[in-house]
């Protein structure tokens, strides 16, 4: 399927030198999703509230790159010697431990 234009106004507000703006983002989805979209009765709130959620929850890390540059890499790896990947055994949330603390810590 070829992408669909879906322009919508997200509101975005831009703060530049005490003037407020808002930007209207243009983007491309396939057919399906925009199908999807134009379901959803408050599309640019939608569209607004995933971003933000999305942008909120990102890998400090890598910033939501998926990968690391190797100077990320070397840190990381000098973390991950007393630091372990786990699953939580109550809501089964993957998390980090270090193995330097006690008991794991109750949330």
């Amino acid at each position: 399927m070829a992408p669909v234009g879906l322009c919508l106004d997200l509101g975005l507000t831009l703060y530049y030198l005490g003037v407020v703006k808002k930007e209207m983002i243009t983007f491309k989805v396939d057919e399906s999703l925009a199908e999807l979209i134009h379901r959803v009765p408050n599309k640019s709130e939608f569209i607004r509230q995933a971003i933000m959620t999305a942008l909120e929850n990102t890998c400090p890390l890598c910033q939501g790159t998926g990968s690391l540059n190797p100077d990320q890499k070397r840190h990381w790896d000098s973390f991950a010697a007393h630091h372990e990947i786990e699953t939580c055994d109550d809501c089964q949330a993957v998390h980090i431990h270090c193995e330097l603390e006690s008991p794991h810590p109750q949330p």
